[in-house]
């Protein structure tokens, strides 16, 4: 019986969510008569490290996946869990994901002291985020909030809120809901106040593209419908060389689904601007995931997105 080697961060979610990838595997193993066991490797990312700086500061792509994917090179583990708004458009060479499971909420969503919902907040509240992505949106739709940087895994986060001056800060439904804790939300920000992260509520298990053993099972796990929004997403981040240091969304959702027939998507992208509190949205569909978020992005560059974008890899 092979052992296969599952990569994963450290933080209580990512555990959280490795547990549940495996467990899913293990009940496919059963289902279609496959004898795997599972093991778990803890590894720790540069993006884990560095707590002190916002991610755009920190520089780079995948700074939470890199250190990941080396011991997935090296031959020290055989997947990993990721999640998929952590992982850059483009794989190193060797690498490739194998399964994108059914996506979870990709909302973002407030946690606050009062209970109360973004319209609600006072003037002037304070709301974390280490996202330029969330800050651009809020600020546009609420110039009057004091949008300041926040680091951390959620627990983390959540404890700062209590025990610091923030009035609110904003994560990812998602995660929450993975940890358990969707009581703690008081308000859903709505996909046309907050436009998630690329990927965001969705999973990415990562194999080497040679083993033909693990991308056989983890070819059963794919969920079809998430397969094809992410790569509408994945396609925009691609075409704008994006990453978690610029501020950019994506979301994609199927529209028309019928088993057998060619899917309907709508893909939606933006670019924002923090300093400015200005977002700039374009929207299209069409049954080509890869087409439509690069035909997404060439609008936005042709406002001037690049320009925009620039300034903050600078």
């Amino acid at each position: 019986m092979r052992t296969i080697i599952v990569g994963t961060r450290q933080s209580a979610l990512a555990l959280t969510q490795t547990q549940h990838v495996i467990d899913e595997l293990k009940e496919l193993c059963k289902q279609h008569g496959l004898s795997y066991q599972f093991e778990t490797k803890k590894i720790v990312t540069k993006g884990d490290q560095i707590l002190n700086v916002t991610l755009s500061k920190v520089g780079g792509k995948g700074l939470f996946v890199k250190e990941i994917e080396q011991a997935m090179m090296n031959g020290e583990i055989d997947i990993a869990v990721h999640s998929m708004k952590d992982v850059p458009a483009v794989l190193p060479e060797g690498l490739m994901i194998g399964a994108v499971p059914k996506r979870e909420d990709p909302r973002d969503c407030l946690i606050t002291k009062s209970g109360k919902g973004l319209d609600d907040l006072p003037e002037g509240a304070k709301v974390g985020t280490s996202s330029l992505r969330r800050m651009a949106q809020l600020k546009a739709y609420r110039a009057d909030l004091n949008v300041e940087w926040i680091r951390g895994n959620i627990d983390s986060r959540i404890k700062k809120l209590e025990n610091e001056d923030f009035d609110a800060i904003v994560l990812a439904a998602a995660g929450l809901k993975r940890m358990g804790w969707e009581d703690r939300i008081h308000h859903y920000l709505p996909v046309d106040i907050s436009l998630p992260a690329v990927g965001q509520g969705a999973l990415g298990i990562e194999c080497r593209a040679d083993d033909m053993q693990v991308r056989e099972l983890l070819a059963l796990y794919n969920d079809h419908q998430t397969v094809l929004a992410v790569a509408a997403e994945r396609s925009f981040l691609s075409a704008l060389n994006g990453g978690c240091q610029v501020p950019i969304g994506a979301y994609a959702e199927v529209i028309d689904w019928n088993e057998g027939l060619e899917p309907k998507l709508k893909v939606t992208g933006l670019i924002g601007d923090p300093e400015k509190h200005q977002v700039w949205k374009e929207a299209i569909e069409g049954n080509v995931p890869d087409e439509m978020g690069k035909a997404v992005a060439e609008r936005l560059i042709k406002q001037g997105a690049d320009r925009i974008l620039e300034q903050y890899r600078g």
